[in-house]
């Protein structure tokens, strides 16, 4: 009893230790696991705060390499010269535990659009809190303003927008719907055209060219990514609150939400934060640093609905979890959570590939990488940066680059943001069903992993049994092969049985999001000798948290011909290793 009582004692002066929490959350059980999705909102009063990976049953290990990735990123590259972007902030965040913040290279390198490097002593190095032009996650806080306004009643989504800009009819627009501008389905033009600092004499004159954009489909007949649509929704925004866009910005959500470093045309006392982009010579801009870069924003003084915003990974992480919350952070309530929900529901179903919400976008791989599933959300900017929200896990992740600066065609970091989303899919665990480890295959791009078993003998037909858990995208299958020389291999049909399990018989199995273990079956035709293997192929680009397979049991007429849980080392593998996690 005494000895009862005294770890009774201990567990409760545990609980007033710091970090103690979070000991605690660990025990939750799908903290710190990938394949343990959770359904609905975090709940409303989580509030971030730093911690260590551990402290939330993560690996840090991924982690740190991705860290590294970022760092070798901001060096010159030997054939180009010239490193992939300047500098870098990422931000990982899980269960409402900053679990990383990592800041590399410079936030000012560059004296010119060539490349020429200021003296050390000019050049400022990234840190934490420096602030980033945002460019098109501006979108996001538009669509919100939207959405408040969804919310007063002021707005209808499937209204035409003419009902509140009138003017925007013109050129047989009518019938374009608030939301049809929100999802990148209204049939308008990616950009104005002229750009709008080219042959408009003032602001007045700019907004008039992009309410006049004509079609160039008819209205919900594709899906094409519109800078106008949502510099149309700006002006809706200010046309309904009588305020300018960046006012409402301001009391509405970075205010309320405490994002003291967010906004559009940042104070000239921020300046020595604020990472630099492009050197300008087409509108002779010169180097361009503390003013946004988007030249149409530009070109209307700053603020638009489209690009404007200026912030910091921690502001923009505030912005995450409120929405993973369902709208709401610390005494503030920014949005119902219906109404987020219905802003990370994919409205564009007819339109495969560009899985839309309103405003934001969902289930893009190219960025989002591992965490990618339907419901996994976010935007990212032509400036180099990156906001990935994943519900599932109640993850963050975000990447701010200066990717542009001091060039736009430097080239692409999608790999960088992939790399980075990634990371912290791979630091959560799948853990096996059956014993301490499984087999695991997290192959990179354009590879592929066997995991074959000996030459077996059954009496008759052959029954194979076994767990998979597997998140790739479609066009990088695991399949199971069977041979009788070794050379010469035959897709076997499989059955799987399982949340987001392909239904029927198939000869492949892939998919992302659905984050479980599928009970897989499969029958052999009766053979004298052969062989099984489970290969794991990914094409050039884009791979998710990887395959596992537990519990391989093959048996043929009530004969047990390989129990891999048995014998662990009854497989060779290529590409596979044994996993815990």
């Amino acid at each position: 009893m005494r000895i009862g009582k005294l770890v009774v004692a201990l567990f409760v002066a545990a609980l007033t230790l710091p970090g103690a929490s979070a000991i605690a959350e660990v025990h939750q059980p799908w903290v710190g696991r990938f394949d343990r999705p959770q359904q609905g909102f975090a709940p409303a009063n989580t509030v971030l705060r730093p911690g260590a990976p551990a402290e939330v049953g993560l690996d840090g290990a991924p982690i740190h390499a991705a860290e590294q990735f970022l760092e070798n990123w901001t060096q010159s590259d030997r054939e180009t010269g010239h490193p992939r972007f300047s500098g870098a902030v990422g931000l990982l965040a899980h269960d409402g535990v900053i679990v990383d913040q990592y800041a590399t290279g410079q936030a000012l390198r560059y004296a010119d659009a060539a490349g020429t490097e200021l003296p050390a002593a000019q050049q400022v190095p990234m840190r934490p809190d420096t602030i980033f032009d945002m460019a098109s996650i501006t979108k996001l806080f538009t669509s919100i303003a939207v959405m408040q306004l969804v919310e007063s009643g002021q707005v209808d989504l499937s209204a035409p927008v003419a009902r509140y800009l009138p003017e925007f009819a013109a050129n047989g627009k009518q019938d374009v719907t608030v939301q049809q501008l929100l999802t990148h389905t209204s049939g308008l033009d990616a950009d104005p055209s002229p750009s709008l600092w080219q042959g408009y004499a003032d602001i007045p004159a700019r907004r008039k060219a992009v309410l006049d954009s004509p079609l160039v489909h008819p209205p919900g007949t594709a899906y094409l990514y519109s800078d106008i649509n949502l510099m149309t929704l700006g002006f809706l925004v200010e046309q309904l609150t009588g305020s300018p866009l960046d006012k409402v910005v301001h009391d509405r959500i970075t205010q309320p939400l405490g994002m003291t470093d967010t906004g559009y045309n940042p104070p000239a006392s921020k300046l020595d934060r604020i990472a630099a982009t492009e050197y300008e010579t087409n509108p002779p801009r010169g180097l361009v640093r503390g003013q946004v870069h988007d030249e149409n924003a530009w070109a209307l003084g700053g603020v638009s609905g489209h690009a404007g915003i200026f912030s910091t990974a921690g502001d923009m992480a505030v912005l995450g979890q409120a929405i993973l919350n369902g709208g709401s952070y610390r005494d503030a309530r920014i949005l119902r959570p219906e109404t987020v929900q219905q802003m990370l529901t994919n409205h564009n179903q007819a339109f495969p590939g560009n899985e839309h919400g309103l405003g934001f976008e969902l289930d893009q791989m190219f960025y989002m990488g591992a965490l990618s599933s339907p419901v996994t959300a976010g935007h990212t900017g032509f400036t180099g940066t990156t906001f990935v929200l994943d519900p599932e896990s109640r993850s963050i992740a975000i990447l701010l680059t200066n990717r542009v600066h001091p060039s736009r065609n430097w080239g692409s970091i999608n790999l960088a943001r992939e790399t980075w989303a990634t990371a912290l899919a791979k630091a959560m665990a799948v853990e096996p069903v059956h014993g301490p480890e499984a087999w695991f295959s997290g192959l990179g791009n354009s590879s592929t992993g066997t995991l074959t078993t000996p030459v077996l003998q059954p009496p008759g037909a052959t029954r194979v049994e076994f767990d998979a858990f597997v998140d790739t995208e479609a066009t990088d299958p695991l399949v199971l092969e069977a041979s009788e020389d070794g050379v010469t291999w035959q897709a076997v049909p499989l059955h799987a049985a399982g949340r987001g399990a392909p239904p029927g018989t198939v000869t492949s199995l892939s998919g992302h999001g659905h984050r479980s273990w599928w009970r897989v079956t499969a029958e052999v035709p009766a053979s004298a000798r052969v062989i099984l293997r489970w290969r794991y192929t990914t094409d050039t680009s884009y791979t998710g948290r990887g395959v596992a397979v537990d519990g391989v049991r093959i048996t043929s007429n009530n004969s047990t011909l390989l129990d891999d849980e048995a014998r662990s080392t009854s497989l060779s593998a290529i590409g596979w290793v044994r996993n815990s996690r």
